[in-house]
């Protein structure tokens, strides 16, 4: 896939079908429901209409989406890096509580906040991303959720 296409927004529908499959297969070895990946994503309808997702049909050429997209793989390589002898750990983590997200787990802490809680869950997970947010002035994620 074309970064620059990406980054622009202007992926082919192949591109975009890719992309689709590959992040619903992460939301899946994570262990989520259709409804949770809905509501992850902000899509509207109803949970059997996910399976078009995973066959033909590409997520919403959405800005919105394709934020929420970008934090979820982010997550996910932040999952992969903090655990990399264990690939399982991510499906396990989603759902436990955590003291540092107020003894929430990083799903309903995601769900929940929508956008800001997605943006929550990846500074907990990667402190550069902290950093960059925070403007270089503090690393605490709790400053930026606000």
């Amino acid at each position: 896939m074309n970064e620059t296409a990406q980054e622009n927004g202007n992926l082919s529908l192949d591109d975009r079908l890719e992309m689709t499959r590959g992040v619903l297969n992460m939301l899946k070895n994570w262990g989520l429901r259709a409804e949770e990946m809905m509501a992850l994503l902000d899509l509207e309808g109803k949970p059997r209409h996910m399976v078009r997702y995973l066959s033909d049909q590409p997520l919403p050429n959405n800005p919105g989406i394709t934020k929420r997209v970008e934090y979820l793989v982010r997550i996910n390589d932040a999952l992969r890096t903090t655990y990399p002898l264990n690939p399982d750990m991510g499906r396990r983590w989603i759902r436990q509580r955590n003291t540092k997200l107020h003894r929430r787990s990083p799903l309903a802490v995601m769900i929940e906040g929508g956008e800001r809680g997605l943006v929550n869950v990846l500074c907990h997970l990667d402190c550069t991303y902290a950093w960059d947010m925070s403007g270089s002035k503090n690393t605490s994620c709790r400053n930026i959720s606000g």
